[in-house]
């Protein structure tokens, strides 16, 4: 039994836009079997959202934490709810 599934909501600070970050950030939350998005913000931060099982979604974060991502991560403010709407595929916003 997994549990119930969660929603990781992720804004990733540093230089993450124009570097592949979003592509790279679907294509491990494909991996996962992750729902949600990753969409550029008009302040430079990426914003991630991603439903499914709360360990998965974990390691979804942890993946943005842990330094090999595109660009440069310098911080990463999670925010952690129940799933809300189901949400079709990961899409690149």
């Amino acid at each position: 039994m997994t549990g119930p599934d969660v929603r990781l909501t992720a804004w990733v600070h540093g230089h993450v836009q124009g570097v592949g970050f979003r592509w790279w950030t679907r294509s491990r939350a494909l991996e996962l079997g992750l729902t949600g998005y990753a969409a550029n913000r008009p302040d430079g931060r990426v914003q991630v959202v991603a439903q499914g099982p709360r360990r998965d979604c974990q390691r979804l974060l942890d993946l943005l934490q842990g330094g090999t991502t595109p660009g440069r991560v310098d911080t990463v403010v999670a925010d952690w709810a129940a799933a809300g709407e189901p949400i079709d595929g990961f899409a690149e916003r």
